[in-house]
């Protein structure tokens, strides 16, 4: 099964592509499903139905589905579901009330993951289009594996003997019901069920992020960053896409001016994530809903390209540790160390080549620490970072 992921910032029109994606999929005889994880669903407003948290048929060969937190919690977590309301039922809150807000935080990306490993493991469709949230939620999302890996070795072994011994002592004594064992039970399978999301999300032969912009200065900069975050995280970006790019012959002064500024940030955007593939997309004269309007703008994106395709295999920058340092990798080919100047700035490395220069906005494990170093491996800048501090 192809597993592909649509990002970007709110606003950036993700789901739109995301749509048009999963229909030109369905329509190259692809057995596809988009699924939507984004709280504020408007994956059916684009396809012009309603939908619910159980996947549903929307054209010939794909399916839709918008995930429902709540829904997931009660259907495959119900003790963790019922032992925090307990928790808020005993604290005076209304029983109703307490059934609502039981919902833990972050539980939105927690079901999205679960679907997305359930469908792939079910292998009943082709394709996954994957409508993600906007980005910070989205790198939320793709945290998740290693928060529970990380709380699952650290915390929960010595949390869960701790409960057991303290349990029958410390319940008489307080009024908030403790977790029993088989809450924490179900806890560590969500948990083991996180850890094995991270194979599947990380696997470049299965799945991939498309990064969706606009050709706007705080919308760039914001998928550059989300762009070093998933290289760090480990995830394949295979394409970026820009969207609502103005038409040629537009001859009035506002729209020229217009067409500048977009020409500027459209040469930022190929230095930027070259050598990613940089598909465009115009902006339509109408808005894009139902399938007349998916299906003309996916063929504005692709063209003769199959969405379905590993667009790029390589990994163009990524962040690993050795010993105390860190170690940020970028590929530029045909260089030597000597072409290539470094600077800081503002929490990015400037990479300046010739007349060049191209911003890496840096994660923020690195933002605290120095460039201790830099040296050429083959066609790879590595930077050293040292110490926070030092």
């Amino acid at each position: 099964m192809r597993v592909v992921l649509y990002t970007g910032k709110g606003g950036v029109g993700k789901t739109s592509v995301a749509a048009a994606s999963a229909l030109l999929c369905a329509q190259r005889g692809y057995k596809t499903l988009v699924m939507s994880t984004d709280p504020a669903h408007s994956l059916g407003d684009s396809f012009d139905v309603e939908l619910g948290p159980r996947p549903a048929k929307v054209a010939d060969n794909l399916w839709a589905h918008e995930v429902s937190a709540l829904h997931e919690l009660e259907s495959h977590w119900k003790r963790i579901h019922d032992y925090v309301a307990d928790v808020f039922a005993t604290q005076g809150l209304d029983e109703v009330m307490a059934e609502e807000v039981a919902t833990p935080p972050g539980m939105d990306e927690v079901a999205s993951l679960m679907w997305i490993r359930h469908h792939a493991e079910r292998a009943e469709h082709d394709v996954l289009i994957v409508d993600c949230a906007p980005t910070g939620e989205t790198l939320q999302l793709l945290t998740f594996p290693d928060a529970a890996k990380w709380w699952l070795d650290k915390i929960y072994p010595w949390e869960r003997k701790a409960m057991k011994v303290a349990r029958p002592m410390l319940q008489p004594l307080i009024k908030v019901p403790l977790p029993s064992d088989e809450v924490y039970a179900s806890l560590k399978d969500l948990l083991l069920d996180l850890e094995g999301m991270k194979k599947l999300l990380t696997d470049p032969q299965v799945t991939s992020v498309r990064i969706v912009l606009n050709l706007e200065k705080m919308v760039i900069k914001e998928a550059k960053r989300a762009f070093t975050y998933l290289n760090l995280f480990g995830y394949l970006t295979d394409a970026v896409i820009v969207n609502r790019v103005l038409p040629e012959g537009l001859h009035d002064d506002f729209f020229k001016n217009w067409h500048r500024i977009h020409e500027r940030y459209q040469a930022e955007v190929e230095k930027s994530f070259e050598p990613l593939p940089i598909l465009t997309v115009p902006l339509f004269d109408t808005e894009v809903v139902g399938t007349r309007m998916l299906t003309k703008m996916a063929k504005a994106i692709y063209g003769d390209i199959d969405p379905a395709d590993r667009l790029y295999l390589g990994s163009p920058q990524r962040v690993e540790k050795s010993g105390a340092e860190y170690i940020l990798a970028l590929k530029i080919p045909f260089l030597d160390k000597a072409d290539i100047d470094l600077a800081r700035q503002d929490g990015e490395l400037l990479v300046t080549v010739g007349n060049y220069r191209r911003e890496v906005a840096l994660p923020r494990v690195l933002v605290n620490r120095p460039t201790i170093g830099a040296t050429m491996d083959g066609d790879e800048l590595k930077v050293r970072f040292g110490k926070a501090g030092g």
